[in-house]
Order: C-alpha cells, then structure tokens, then sequence
C-alpha cells in the first residue's frame, strides 16, 4: 500500500495516507472549532484510539498541528510540537488551504520548517477545507 497522499483525497482513509497505524500514538495541537471533525475521527479510526493532547506527557509518534495564519509564529508552533515527538516521527502540519480564512502561504511553511529543524516532504489535500504537509524531526542517534 502506498503512503502517497491524493491531491483531492476525501477524508475516509486519510490516516492510512498519513502513514498512520493502530496503536501510533498521535498528538493533536491547534485544535479548535474550525477544525474538521470527519478528518479528525479518521485518524482515530485508524490508529484504533484517541488522539492525545499537549499535556500528555509521554512520546508521540506522530503530530497532528492545526495552525491558521493568525495563530501566531510558526516557528514557535513547529518548536512546540517537536517536544513530545519520538526521533523520526512526523508532524502533519495542517492548514486552511488557499482561499480559506486562516490560510498559511506556502513560503512560510518552507521558511519556517528548516528553522524549527523540520524537513518539508509532502503537502497534499485531506479534506474539503484543509491541506496536510508533512514535516519530518531529524531521527536521534541510537
């Protein structure tokens, strides 16, 4: 199967087109009442539990990051979802897509992400409303 995400993927499946597996435990930041709920249970369906939050605590293997364009520097926000992720794990940074309120330019994605220490991978659709690009933390030495 691949982990190739389509450009106009509906929100079914889209945990598995995340990389994501059950029992990953993944962590979702930005959360907020624009978020999309469809997507949302998506990634709890695949993984097979609920997403955990900031005050977890505990490694995650995967982030979940809402962020619009007002919610501040992005690369604070990028910083702040390296804290509990496990070496090589990803953040999924998702943000409204063009045309949307809130939306974030591409340019400051790609500007931000080397700053936090983040490579840039993908960037793909993942609902009607939102994108997901994928950020990857350099993997710690064993």
């Amino acid at each position: 199967m691949s982990s190739t995400v389509g450009d106009s993927a509906p929100a079914t499946g889209t945990g598995d087109r995340l990389g994501l597996k059950p029992g990953m435990v993944v962590q979702e930041l930005g959360w907020d009442n624009d978020t999309d709920d469809e997507l949302r249970v998506a990634v709890e369906d695949t993984i097979d539990a609920d997403m955990v939050d900031g005050d977890y605590g505990n490694v995650v293997d995967a982030v979940l990051l809402w962020w619009r364009d007002d919610d501040g520097d992005l690369v604070d926000g990028l910083v702040d979802a390296l804290t509990d992720l496990v070496g090589g794990g990803s953040i999924w940074l998702l943000t409204p897509k063009v045309g949307r309120p809130g939306t974030v330019d591409a340019a400051d994605i790609a500007e931000a992400a080397p700053i936090a220490g983040l490579s840039q991978t993908t960037t793909a659709a993942v609902s009607k409303d939102w994108q997901a690009t994928r950020l990857v933390a350099p993997k710690t030495p064993a």
